[in-house]
């Protein structure tokens, strides 16, 4: 009789049985750092080949930048020879349109002298005979 009945104290409750938590086996841990890495190495691949396009094109535009400054310094240097120029001429159209000096201008670009003064012609002495 004593062999069926399980041994049952009244004060103490009976046993339930528990459940056993399965745990993750090693591979499956290792796969959500596969995917981390994978995805690490992808965008370190698309980072590489366009750090490599961005380089080459920058070496491709490197002679054409160089040959843009030649061109400006040319160009600096024309302008300062036409500003120069610029500036001389209109010196000269000032002093043309000018009504004070248009006497003075008249004389140079002609024989031509004004009334009120006498022309004076200088000679060589061994030249000019007595």
């Amino acid at each position: 009789m004593n062999a069926i009945q399980p041994s049952y104290h009244p004060l103490q409750q009976p046993t339930v049985a528990r459940r056993r938590v399965r745990r993750a086996s090693p591979t499956a841990n290792r796969q959500p750092y596969r995917a981390v890495s994978g995805e690490t190495t992808a965008k370190l691949f698309a980072n590489i080949v366009i750090s490599s396009a961005a380089v080459s094109g920058l070496v491709q535009l490197l002679p054409y930048q160089l040959s843009q400054q030649t061109k400006l310094q040319d160009l600096k240097k024309e302008v300062s020879r036409s500003e120069k120029r610029v500036t001389r001429l209109s010196s000269t159209f000032n002093r043309h349109f000018d009504p004070e000096q248009s006497q003075v201008v008249m004389q140079e670009q002609s024989n031509r002298v004004a009334p009120t003064q006498r022309r004076v012609i200088l000679l060589d002495k061994d030249l000019v005979r007595d």
